[in-house]
């Protein structure tokens, strides 16, 4: 598929606001002021450019790279090319987009049959296996592909055609297997994903996964974003090597955008696009876009990886690069709209130009008439796909094994509960006996609310598989719902059994039978609200609040706490729509109107001379419930329409309301109209109260800071570990155990960061974890020693400090506070207070945050809160610091200015291991310390570094058969090709 784009841009109108709303925590009050605010005529609305006039031909069999900083808008290029770009009314999308000379709006929603796009946030079901999620994914894509694959084998002989057929069904079978072996992960295919909570495979797995997920389909083109985070440079380098075969060899689109590609993963790429504050400063082939910006006055250094040069042209760092200007130049662009024009001036940009002019190829016309034109927008039928993601929900259902066990004893329990306290009730008392069942089906339906969290937090992947037209809205709304049903059912029959029998109800088959289908019913009904309530909320912190004062409104005008004809009038309609309502006055008429009570005497008083009506009737009439045995079946026609009616609301939010666009599209006052200048110019938060002087004039690096004297309050330890081994029971085989980690054995000291390094799945997490004291399962033998003495567990959690590789904080706190909250909780109480705000200031020193010290958590950049989250274990006052990956998911910048941050900690006598994946060459020369590993858990070096890395390079040159060192390659990607890393092993003589 050829794709051309011309004079593409996308823009937003954004409502400008004071500086605390933008970060304010998306509470209902904030929502509603949100809303007025967006409402008011005096509000002030800014337009920003996400996108601005991009012009470009993708073509068939190449691989193009796409680099940018954050907020560059790589990420929004990829979402309108594929399709998955948000509609809104405040966002317009202008230019023409035309895929193998079909127009976009032709193409609509049947693009994403044609074009596949890997977001970059991994957004899976934590319970459900790598195996199972892929699976999925590929079934999903199955039926219609090969009915179409049957139809066009028609060019060979019978037997031919029948062996052919054969081949593809047999291919499409194993399909998610082949995917499993690209991505390398057979190791790990039957452990299940995980998430912040539970824990599951590594980062870098759940990216292959998220990846491969995307894999089925057979696409014509692929948009892949951030597709490297978390893998090992010999990693990721298998896996475009992958995605460059594939396009070589089926003519496939590939388009990839990375945040830090090494050079020799650069040197795959056909094509290069370079965007910045969204405009287009470089597109074209990857092997002039040197010469490119050489010519502009730009010239890459000796040692400095391309990709990291690239991305610093048009940032503040391009100081450091500027050359002699060329002639007819008056001066060096600095601004990206300055890089943007001199772009659009180019001859590589007139060649597009041309190039977009061109007719199109017989080749490409043709595949529209016969592939194109006849794809559906979905390739399962509606019934197929509605058991798919059956079969898949009640699996995750399944899998929620403690929340069944907690729910189920707690059912038994309050129903064991009500029982006792209302045993053989009275049915003349019929306060409490309606009590009794207003009580209940207040429980039950109360009980639905725990839903609320579940269904919040699949929405994200139902948004994903929607818009790759994996899913079907009406199939996923069925399927959610019949997953609830052995569970409203279990608990209607357990909770009903206990409480119908012991208070003595009706003694009848028929009014108990009633009995559990009115409470049933009431219980989908209520699973389906919530269900809606999820749908048409922007996010959890909102739905739990409406959710829970919406049930309290239906217990109000359920009819019992105050009677039908005690409401008012204009809320007399919430009455009519109340499950609890209907279903109350269903099981009232029921009983009352039974044949044990439907007599004029009963116990002494005939009802029909003193009342005029039956026993049943009268007592009917104190709660204002009409006593015809028609309402009892109306009753349960009216829960159904009630249940269908909340369903329908839930799919028709989901099909058309979507919350994926951000939420912060709130931008303050102060930052609403930069001034235009030809100098740098770095940003300051209001607090800061400082301005900060353009640094044009500067040529060096050096940065002259005000640091106060500080008392060090920890004693230097030196971490070592001898003849470490590790090994947990074998999952298939609790008989036999696996070795994990064989032998292992180090130091680290103060002063100094060590680095764990190896090909994935090599152990480093597994060996920090055993170092740290985290591993509570498993068998550990070997010593931990600490300052000379054998640790013990309370020894190592006083004297460390661990970073978790997900950045899980409090979004309501600031960043000082966040840090100060640490510091209090976590050192000694022997320490005085200002001792502890003195630390928690050095935080903020070293990790470069007293700018914006107090800004809200929330809404906080990735490499900001990877900073926040070292800030919270430095703020313990640690002796010794373990970083898990403190660079994945950052661009190369992010990343330096991270392990500037960590580089900083070390100098002040602190010990640092880190485990890192991918790092460019400058930020690898900031180790002190390398322990390499490789797959099995063993060592397979550990010392010095050295100068630029010379120590460990001469070490590994003078094993035969290494390949030396190439000029300008990575050592930290040469290392691990050494030892045989990465998915193909390509290297046959591993070190």
């Amino acid at each position: 598929m050829e794709v051309r784009v011309k004079n593409l841009s996308v823009s937003a109108d954004v409502v400008v606001g004071r500086h605390e709303d933008g970060r304010e925590l998306p509470t209902l009050t904030h929502t509603i002021k949100t809303a007025a605010l967006k409402l008011s005529t005096s509000k002030h609305v800014v337009h920003k450019t996400i996108l601005r006039n991009f012009s470009g031909v993708f073509e068939p069999g190449t691989i193009t790279l796409v680099l940018g900083q954050p907020s560059s808008g790589k990420s929004s290029l990829m979402k309108v090319l594929s399709g998955r770009f948000p509609e809104e009314k405040r966002v317009a999308v202008e230019g023409e987009i035309t895929y193998n000379g079909v127009p976009h709006n032709e193409l609509g929603s049947r693009l994403p049959q044609f074009v596949s796009y890997v977001d970059q946030h991994d957004v899976h079901f934590p319970t459900l296996t790598v195996k199972e999620t892929l699976e999925f994914a590929h079934a999903f894509t199955g039926g219609e592909l090969l009915r179409r694959g049957e139809e066009l084998l028609t060019n060979g002989s019978t037997e031919e055609n029948l062996e052919a057929l054969k081949t593809m069904q047999t291919l499409f079978q194993h399909y998610p297997d082949i995917v499993i072996e690209q991505l390398g992960m057979q190791n790990c295919q039957n452990t299940i994903i995980g998430n912040g909570m539970l824990r599951g495979v590594s980062g870098g797995e759940r990216k292959r996964v998220t990846t491969g997920e995307m894999e089925f389909g057979m696409k014509y083109m692929s948009l892949m974003d951030e597709i490297s985070t978390g893998l090992d440079s010999a990693t990721a380098f298998d896996i475009i090597t992958t995605q460059r075969s594939i396009a070589k060899t089926l003519g496939k689109t590939v388009v990839i955008s990375l945040l830090q590609p090494s050079p020799e993963i650069f040197e795959l790429f056909d094509n290069v696009l370079i965007l910045n504050a969204g405009e287009v400063m470089y597109h074209g082939p990857r092997d002039q876009a040197l010469p490119y910006f050489e010519s502009l006055g730009f010239r890459c250094p000796p040692h400095r990886d391309t990709a990291d040069f690239l991305l610093d042209l048009g940032t503040n760092q391009q100081v450091r690069y500027q050359d002699d200007l060329p002639a007819g130049m008056s001066k060096h662009p600095r601004r990206p709209v300055e890089f943007g024009q001199a772009f659009q001036r180019s001859d590589i940009h007139r060649d597009t130009l041309a190039r977009l002019e061109e007719p199109w190829k017989d080749d490409l016309l043709s595949n529209v008439d016969e592939f194109m034109k006849f794809t559906p927008e979905f390739q399962q039928s509606f019934v197929g796909n509605a058991i798919t993601v059956t079969r898949r929900q009640m699996m995750v259902a399944m899998r929620n094994k403690a929340f069944i066990r907690v729910r189920g004893f707690m059912v038994v329990v309050i129903a064991l509960l009500y029982g006792s306290l209302f045993y053989q009730l009275e049915p003349t008392n019929v306060q409490v006996t309606m009590g009794v069942l207003f009580q209940s089906l207040f429980f039950l339906g109360l009980g639905q609310y725990a839903q609320v969290p579940g269904y919040c937090s699949i929405r994200g992947i139902f948004y994903k598989q929607r818009r790759a037209s994996n899913v079907r809205t009406s199939a996923y709304v069925l399927a959610c719902s019949a997953s609830q049903i052995p569970w409203a059912l279990g608990e209607t029959v357990a909770f009903g059994s206990i409480v119908y029998w012991m208070c003595g109800l009706v003694a009848t088959v028929g009014n108990f039978l009633l009995y559990e289908l009115l409470v049933f019913q009431t219980l989908m009904a209520f699973a389906a609200w919530y269900f809606f309530m999820a749908a048409v909320t922007p996010d959890m912190h909102i739905a739990k609040p409406v959710s829970m004062m919406s049930i309290f409104t239906f217990v109000a005008f359920a009819g019992f706490v105050i009677p039908k004809n005690q409401i008012p009038e204009y809320f007399v309609w919430i009455y009519w729509i109340d499950p609890i309502a209907w279903c109350l006055r269903a099981v009232a008429v029921s009983q009352y109107r039974s044949s044990a009570f439907d007599v004029c005497e009963y116990a002494g008083i005939n009802y029909c001379t003193e009342y005029q009506m039956n026993m049943g009737e009268y007592f009917l009439s104190l709660y204002d419930v009409p006593s015809d045995e028609s309402w009892i079946w109306l009753g349960v026609v009216a829960l159904f329409v009630i249940y269908a009616g909340f369903m329908v609301l839930g799919w028709a939010t989901l099909e058309y309301k979507r919350y994926e666009s951000p939420e912060h599209i709130t931008l303050t006052a102060e930052n609403s109209e930069p001034v235009a200048t030809d100098e740098y110019v770095l940003a300051t938060t209001p607090t800061s109260g400082r301005k900060t002087p353009a640094m044009g004039a500067q040529t060096n690096e050096n940065v002259a800071l005000n640091v106060r004297a500080t008392t060090k309050t920890f004693e230097p330890v030196v971490i070592a570990f001898q003849d470490l081994w590790y090994s947990v029971p074998d999952p298939h085989n609790p008989k036999e155990s696996l070795t994990l980690l064989k032998g292992i054995s180090g130091y680290a000291m103060p002063g100094s960061i060590t680095a764990l390094m190896g090909s994935t799945g090599a152990g480093k997490t597994t060996l920090m974890d055993v170092i740290a004291g985290r591993k509570t399962g498993g068998t550990i033998q070997g010593k931990i020693l600490l300052n000379g003495y054998e640790a013990n567990d309370l020894a190592i959690r006083r004297c460390t400090g661990y970073c978790e590789q997900m950045d899980i904080h409090s979004d309501a706190s600031t960043i000082r506070e966040a840090l100060i909250f640490s510091a209090f909780l976590r050192q000694d109480s022997s320490v005085p207070d200002s001792q502890k705000y003195d630390s928690v200031e050095e935080c903020l020193e070293l990790l470069d945050l007293q700018s914006v010290a107090d800004e809200i958590v929330r809404g906080s950049p990735t490499e900001r809160m990877k900073r926040l989250t070292i800030g919270v274990e430095l703020a313990a006052d640690p002796k010794v610091l373990f970083l898990d990956e403190p660079t994945s998911g950052l661009d190369a910048r992010s990343a330096k200015l991270i392990m500037d941050g960590v580089r900083k900690v070390a100098d002040t006598g602190r010990t640092i291991v880190c485990t890192i994946h991918q790092p460019s060459t400058e930020v690898f020369m900031l180790f002190d310390k390398l322990l390499l590993l490789k797959r099995g858990g063993q060592t397979v070096y550990f010392g010095d570094l050295g100068k630029r890395a010379q120590t460990m390079v001469d070490y590994f040159e003078a094993i035969p058969g290494v390949t030396p060192l190439r000029e300008g390659y990575n050592p930290a990607t040469w290392m691990l090709e050494c030892i045989g890393a990465g998915v193909s092993h390509l290297n046959d003589n591993p070190v």
